[in-house]
């Protein structure tokens, strides 16, 4: 995407700033869902922290979403309301213990910034926001343990606030010092707790804040950072013994609920929750409150909530049987399943979703801005109803949603899921066209895998804002030519850009050409095919209705 303005230009946190951040962050954490997954050893080695992350945030943009909408364009310029809505949606999303602490830091940090004063510069206003954050997150802790995401939280805050008193005006250098400090204090997690040492890992926990960090100087400075090996050290992570909440000694359950309940009422919770177990996190306010904590006995788990107000969403996960399969604690499936194979497609039009339909898939909709969750994803492959799922996600920020919906649905059993990874819509329609459910379920993802990438993709869209692309500066109105997701050309006309990325695309050679129409874009499609069948009369070319917004033009060459 175009980086709007050189570096350290943001220097407030209006609307734009607070969505763009929300899905710069949501998109890092699903590149490094499976590698902080893969660090999960503590409290409890079940591979879920970044899975659970990933959750937790992607609620708190879907209900920021749904009061700001899109960042090109929000709906509301009310700062503090997409600050509460993002936080609120993280409450209420939480997953797994590092997901709830990871909602109490932005929920603190958010409370902190919507009530901040409007005049206050946007960097001391992020220092005391972050050091709220973090001592709310101790707070919420029953037993702080040093080593984790909490130690990480910590640094952060010191090194903003510090930059603050040191001078520091600028928000993008308060916003790096804070994330600097994250990085050194990861990388010393394993000398504070023996678990991590001896798995020869850093806190998955503490990964993640990293991640969401480096993310939020992404957004203020428009630089993103070079990618570290620091986390894992080594490509073998050795998987400790059972020890903690998995050895045979340890807390049988996993008990996680909302609770409706007077925030005077929530010490006493706390301490009557406390000598039941361990991992208790207790976080939120205003009347709800998110309750996590391992138990033996969950009915005494339940019966504190009650006493205390109402609970409901409550969530209980085994761990005996999480140590055989992880995640069996997830609701079952319902249902019998049928024998045979479903296309789950997320598309982005009307156009698309009719065509896909019309082609035996499932479809999902969604958009740029707006994409489908990974709940909706879920619910599309539980309702297929059938043995084998297959997604295509046909967007790159969609890509991890699918991959968490897959892994959720699998956790479960009986369904075989496979993502086969498409990040364009026309690759989507490449794989569904070779699609064949007579195949096993292994050689047709084989053959769908193919297809997609031998599908080389292009799109044209206009540009709403002045910003820097690869591409060279932009203003609002310019056309702007993409190929393979990175912008490539920048001008005045959609026909003239629309065939230049044509035949660019057409240059590593392409005997098929698909054309999808975008809304509103009148006969650019028709145009495109027009002037193909004059210069390359030996090149095919189908067009259709696609119906996307944004994209005037997708462009698939085979």
């Amino acid at each position: 995407m175009p980086v709007a303005g050189p570096p350290d230009a943001v220097s407030s946190l209006d609307v734009r700033t607070v969505v763009r951040f929300s899905r710069l962050a949501l998109s890092a954490l699903g590149a490094a869902r499976e590698e902080i997954d893969a660090l999960n050893v503590y409290p409890v080695p079940d591979a879920d922290t970044g899975t659970n992350l990933f959750l937790t945030l992607e609620a708190a943009h879907d209900a920021l979403q749904e009061v700001a909408g899109d960042p090109e364009d929000p709906r509301s310029d009310d700062a503090r309301e997409a600050l509460r809505a993002f936080a609120r949606g993280a409450l209420l999303g939480a997953r797994g213990n590092s997901g709830v602490i990871l909602s109490q830091i932005v929920g603190a940090a958010c409370k902190q910034l919507a009530s901040a004063n409007p005049r206050q510069a946007a960097a001391p206003a992020f220092a005391e926001a972050l050091a709220s954050a973090t001592e709310a997150s101790y707070a919420a802790v029953g037993r702080p343990v040093e080593g984790t995401i909490l130690s990480v939280a910590r640094a952060a805050s010191d090194a903003a606030s510090a930059a603050v008193r040191d001078g520091s005006t600028a928000f993008g250098q308060v916003v790096r010092a804070a994330a600097d400090a994250a990085r050194e204090a990861l990388a010393k997690t394993p000398q504070q707790l023996a678990t991590l040492a001896q798995a020869g890992v850093v806190d998955a926990g503490g990964r993640g804040l990293c991640v969401v960090l480096d993310a939020l100087e992404t957004t203020v400075t428009g630089r993103r950072r070079l990618p570290t090996h620091a986390a894992l050290g080594t490509r073998a992570i050795p998987v400790p013994l059972p020890s903690g909440d998995l050895a045979p000694g340890g807390p049988a359950y996993e008990v996680m609920y909302l609770l409706d309940a007077e925030d005077e009422r929530v010490p006493a919770l706390r301490a009557r929750l406390d000598p039941l177990g361990d991992c208790l996190v207790v976080v939120g306010g205003d009347g709800l409150w998110n309750v996590h904590v391992h138990v033996d006995d969950v009915g005494a788990a339940l019966e504190e909530g009650i006493a205390a107000g109402r609970p409901h969403r409550i969530r209980v996960t085994h761990f005996a049987e999480q140590r055989a399969r992880p995640g069996v604690g997830l609701p079952a499936l319902t249902g019998p399943l049928r024998e045979g194979r479903t296309v789950v497609v997320m598309a982005a039009g009307a156009g698309l979703a009719d065509l896909f339909s019309r082609a035996g898939a499932t479809v999902v909709p969604g958009e740029p801005g707006r994409r489908a969750s990974t709940a909706q994803v879920e619910q599309a492959v539980v309702a297929a109803g059938t043995t084998e799922v297959i997604v295509l996600p046909d967007d790159r920020e969609s890509l991890d949603v699918a991959e968490a919906a897959a892994r959720t649905v699998r956790e479960r059993g009986a369904v075989r899921v496979a993502v086969i990874p498409t990040d364009a819509q026309v690759q989507g329609l490449a794989a569904l066209a070779v699609h064949e459910p007579g195949r096993t379920f292994e050689q047709d993802i084989v053959e769908m895998t193919a297809a997609a990438r031998h599908a080389r993709s292009g799109a044209v869209t206009v540009a709403q804002e002045r910003a820097i692309t690869m591409a060279g500066p932009c203003e609002p109105g310019d056309v702007l030519g993409m190929i393979e997701g990175d912008y490539v050309l920048v001008g005045r006309d959609l026909l003239s850009v629309a065939v230049q990325v044509l035949e660019r695309l057409l240059g590593g050679g392409g005997e098929l050409v698909t054309l999808v129409a975008g809304a509103g874009s009148g006969d650019l499609a028709d145009g495109v095919a027009s002037y193909l069948q004059q210069v390359r009369p030996t090149v095919d070319v189908v067009v259709y209705d696609g119906g996307q917004p944004h994209h005037p033009l997708l462009v698939g060459v085979e």
